[in-house]
């Protein structure tokens, strides 16, 4: 038994949006490819219907500008879930330890109570 699939018309009904959103929408994320007819139909799997409407919930719900939601979708963002609008990029493992370093550093000298210039004790504003 063959996958089922959709027209643009029939995938466009069902997100209640129109079929030219979805044709910008290819053009716009890389991972959207339905299939073709000989006639040049575009045919969507579910697998693309399940794409189609996490690009709606970032871009309609989440309020994400295109390239944000195009940045999640690739994996080299994620989504803060305590700000469900905002996107953070997926850190660097060298900048994360360069940023370890310096917190490390200044860890120390708030320790000793040495910062240059300024009598700092721990514990107290």
């Amino acid at each position: 038994m063959s996958e089922k699939t959709y027209r643009i018309g029939e995938a466009a009904e069902l997100l209640h949006l129109k079929t030219h959103v979805l044709r910008f929408w290819e053009t716009e994320f890389p991972q959207l490819t339905p299939s073709r007819t000989d006639k040049g139909q575009r045919l969507y799997t579910e697998e693309d219907m399940t794409l189609l409407r996490r690009i709606q919930q970032l871009l309609h719900e989440q309020g994400m500008t295109i390239e944000g939601a195009r940045r999640v979708l690739e994996g080299s963002a994620i989504l803060d879930e305590d700000l469900p609008e905002r996107v953070t990029a997926v850190p660097d493992p060298t900048f994360m330890r360069m940023i370890v370093r310096e917190i490390s550093g200044v860890r120390r000298l708030l320790e000793k109570n040495t910062l240059p210039g300024a009598e700092i004790t721990p514990g107290r504003g």
